[in-house]
């Protein structure tokens, strides 16, 4: 009688045969295909490969959107809003004030991040381009009392631009100079928006380190706008060797920013994104990263576009306030419902439209 053994052994010869058989008749058939069938079939497989992962993270992505915000998913008084330079040069004035005062009751608006540079490229900052500063803190302090007035430095960065270089300590020496000026305008913290830095950047964490001791001596908060955090791994690393463009952080380059600062403003715009539907998802999926990133301690903004583009990086059908918000709501409901310092960040003032403001009452400070 055959054994059990002995029909599984003929049965695995038999499939070899059969798998052999197969492979000779395909190599065959692969040797009389011309040169450019077999490049097609070589990209379509390539193709395949690329498009099932890209495919199944696109889906994750705009499930991200799906379900419904936790009512308690609303402002905490801790949004900010970003201001032009119109607000310390002169264009600006007394009845601007009040209509700004008007725009911002009851809000949930508590920083007002105001465009004072921009800096020079070796880090100093010439009085002439914020001439009527002080009029503006001591006005701003008059007209809307509880409200705390940053002043908004910035400028391009090396080595993607030709312009400031933070990994030079002269540099950095001068940067927190600069922060000290600002603050003896009467401004009650710094917001650094150096754009843009690539993790790793060492004279980055070294120049937050040297001013954050000259905000916390003088009372004032630190504050900062950093990137997108990577929604793929080394996504940043592909980016700078595709484009010569950093565009993302990688996580833990956006905690060790976090940790050195009293508040940090995630720009979540210009996203690439498609649809409301992606943008949403995309906000959602963001807003948990930082959450994990960013101690309790330190204030977390989410920034929302107010403004309108249609290009390439930013697709204005996409990127409305009112599919942010929804998946920023998302995301803080499912990850970290009850923390309280974390806000929503407005970019920009002077480009807002009154839908904008109407969107971010209803669907974040109702």
């Amino acid at each position: 009688m055959t054994t059990f053994r002995t029909r599984i052994r003929d049965g695995a010869r038999g499939a070899l045969h059969w798998t052999g058989a197969r492979a000779r008749a395909l190599r065959a058939r692969w040797r009389g295909w011309s040169r450019w069938r077999k490049a097609l079939v070589v990209a379509g497989a390539l193709l395949a490969v690329v498009a099932v992962p890209v495919g199944s993270a696109a889906l994750a992505l705009r499930l991200q959107y799906v379900g419904d915000p936790s009512p308690e998913a609303r402002t905490r008084g801790r949004d900010a809003v970003w201001l032009g330079h119109a607000w310390v040069d002169g264009r600006k004035g007394d009845a601007d004030l009040a209509e700004l005062a008007r725009r911002l009751a009851g809000t949930g608006i508590r920083d007002l991040y105001v465009h004072t540079g921009p800096l020079e490229h070796d880090g100093s900052l010439p009085p002439a381009v914020h001439p009527r500063a002080r009029w503006f803190t001591d006005a701003a302090h008059r007209a809307l009392p509880g409200i705390r007035v940053q002043g908004w430095l910035g400028d391009e960065v090396k080595p993607e631009k030709d312009a400031l270089d933070l990994e030079d300590t002269a540099t950095r020496e001068r940067v927190t100079a600069s922060a000290g000026q600002v603050l003896d305008q009467g401004f009650d913290g710094v917001h650094f928006d150096m754009e843009p830095i690539r993790p790793g950047s060492k004279g980055w964490l070294d120049l937050l380190e040297r001013v954050r001791p000259v905000t916390a001596g003088r009372g004032a908060v630190l504050s900062v706008a950093a990137p997108q955090i990577d929604p793929l791994p080394y996504q940043h690393n592909l980016g700078i060797a595709l484009t010569g463009h950093g565009k993302w952080w990688d996580q833990a380059y956006f905690a060790a920013t976090a940790r050195r600062v009293d508040q940090i403003a995630m720009m979540t715009y210009d996203s690439s994104m498609p649809t409301e539907g992606f943008y949403g998802g995309y906000n959602a999926y963001q807003t948990e990263l930082a959450l994990e990133a960013t101690p309790e301690d330190v204030d977390l903004l989410m920034g929302l576009p107010f403004y309108w583009e249609d290009k390439w990086g930013h697709w204005g059908r996409a990127e409305t306030v009112s599919a942010g918000i929804r998946g920023i709501r998302l995301g803080l409901g499912r990850h970290d419902l009850q923390r309280r310092n974390f806000g929503v960040g407005l970019y920009v003032d002077f480009a807002a439209t009154e839908q904008n403001w109407a969107d971010y009452r209803r669907e974040w400070v109702r």
